[in-house]
């Protein structure tokens, strides 16, 4: 009967671990990067609003790129929310999405740079956004029960739509940077902003890492011989 009992204990904290990661996933898929867009909801209101715009002000391969990346992440918010409803066993609400400490700290930070005035710092924050991101990328590759493969899936669709968001980040930084000054400012910023991302993932996951942890992880180096390898 122990054993019986500790295994369910185990598989009821298992449950309770990816709904909390997943509610505060959820928040995230709502609220994306502050500076490029400002929730869902606003942002749909202003795209139906300059509907009458196309091909005036604003150019019609603009709007219809602007409209790809709100169904994009429309698409991953509801594909997380029937992970969520699958483990919850209702209809997800809006009460059950939550923002964690850290990624309020995060938007702070981005929300900070992205509205700073300076063309240097709005591309620093998109740079470290996208699907391209190791969770996703690895995400899609679980295996085991319906759960896990819901979770793979839903992964796998994040990480198709977002891997090659880095080449828009990658020509909006470029056209950016104009000196060394500015390529040290945009440094900062990708380094400030990265950093802070560590802790939120850390903190949606149950902070499977200490701070000395992470600290210890972010302060070592990769070798130099080992660094060019993977760039070539």
């Amino acid at each position: 009967m122990g054993s019986r009992g500790d295994n369910r204990s185990a598989i009821f904290q298992e449950q309770a671990d990816h709904i909390f990661w997943l509610k505060a996933q959820l928040w995230k898929e709502l609220h994306p990067v502050d500076g490029y867009f400002t929730g869902l909801h606003k942002e749909l209101n202003n795209l139906a609003a300059s509907f009458p715009e196309i091909d005036k002000t604003i150019e019609r391969h603009q709007y219809h790129s602007l409209l790809e990346q709100l169904t994009q992440e429309f698409n991953h918010y509801v594909l997380m929310a029937d992970v969520l409803e699958y483990l919850l066993g209702h209809p997800v609400s809006a009460e059950d999405t939550f923002q964690l400490p850290q990624e309020k700290k995060l938007g702070d930070i981005r929300r900070g740079y992205a509205n700073s005035g300076l063309a240097v710092d709005k591309a620093a924050v998109l740079v470290t956004e996208g699907g391209g991101a190791r969770m996703f990328r690895e995400g899609r590759k679980l295996k085991g029960g319906r759960l896990e493969r819901m979770i793979a899936s839903a992964m796998a669709v994040v990480y198709q739509d977002e891997k090659n968001h880095y080449k828009d980040a990658a020509r909006e930084a470029a056209s950016a940077v104009r000196n060394k000054k500015n390529l040290a400012r945009m440094k900062k910023a990708v380094h400030e902003v990265s950093r802070q991302r560590v802790y939120m993932r850390n903190e949606m996951f149950k902070e499977p890492l200490t701070t000395s942890e992470i600290e210890c992880c972010l302060a070592s180096r990769i070798p130099r011989r080992k660094l060019k390898t993977q760039l070539n």
